[in-house]
């Protein structure tokens, strides 16, 4: 089992985030999905239970060329498809990722708090002392270009050069961070994702478990480029009309699953 803790900085408030992220999700599953892979959407309803309310969401994943290729040579078609359970709770989430064929042996967890700081805060999950050691933090520099794949790259999503026609956010120069803290007129907060890698597979665990955690550093990493960069478009929704675009979008999906191309993050760099 492999856990650090990934932060994301970025030049929004964490209610902003809240409409932004959702948002950006429903954007990125349509560009992920097509050729009878992508995302499908089983549920998305209101919970409550133990006092914690919130938003729930059960979508499968349907992965087969996004996945190294030593695990496509090992592994079943059935293996390919990820389940991933969310519970909605903002500002905290919980996100758990399972497979049918691995069960208990395969296991993504991802753990969110959205906090009105810099980074700056530490063991936010509240770890006990001894995981919280072995527990690596990873910081994330949405306008740092030199991190991204250069795959990845998108000039219409690249925070240094963007500019808000809405907010006059932007462009995110090297010493953006710095510079939040002598503006009062910028709100700014920090995504403190703490996430969990078990994969127990003989001779492979290892290799699989940092292959996933790289896989959702570039994930975050690209996401969160693309939330800023997108602010245009999601700055002023309300969530009546997220929860509208929702709909909408997991009846695209089924429809994109089947008719379109293979598109978006493919696995070619394992």
């Amino acid at each position: 089992m492999l856990i650090k803790e990934y932060r994301v900085i970025l030049p929004i408030s964490v209610e902003e985030y809240q409409v932004g992220q959702l948002y950006s999700v429903a954007e990125t599953s349509k560009n992920e999905t097509g050729g009878g892979e992508g995302v499908e959407v089983l549920k998305n309803e209101p919970y409550e239970k133990d006092g914690e309310k919130g938003q729930y969401t059960h979508k499968i994943y349907h992965l087969q060329s996004k996945v190294p290729s030593f695990v496509r040579m090992l592994a079943p078609a059935s293996a390919l498809n990820i389940h991933e359970k969310a519970w909605n709770a903002y500002p905290y989430c919980r996100t758990v990722l399972t497979n049918e064929y691995m069960k208990d042996n395969f296991l993504i967890q991802i753990e969110t708090w959205h906090k009105p700081d810099l980074g700056e805060q530490e063991n936010v999950h509240g770890l006990d002392a001894d995981a919280w050691k072995k527990c690596e933090v990873v910081h994330i520099d949405i306008a740092d270009r030199s991190a991204l794949d250069s795959k990845d790259y998108k000039p219409d999503e690249d925070p240094a050069t963007f500019k808000s026609a809405k907010t006059g956010r932007g462009p995110l120069g090297p010493d953006w961070k710095k510079e939040l803290l002598s503006k009062t007129d910028c709100p700014h907060m920090c995504a403190y994702k703490l996430v969990t890698v078990k994969f127990k597979w003989f001779g492979l665990q290892n290799k699989v478990e940092g292959f996933i955690h790289k896989l959702e550093k570039r994930l975050f990493t690209n996401f969160h480029r693309q939330l800023f960069c997108s602010i245009d478009k999601w700055d002023g929704l309300t969530m009546d009309d997220i929860r509208r675009m929702e709909e909408e979008t997991q009846k695209e999906l089924d429809d994109m699953r089947v008719k379109d191309p293979v598109k978006g993050m493919s696995a070619a760099d394992d």
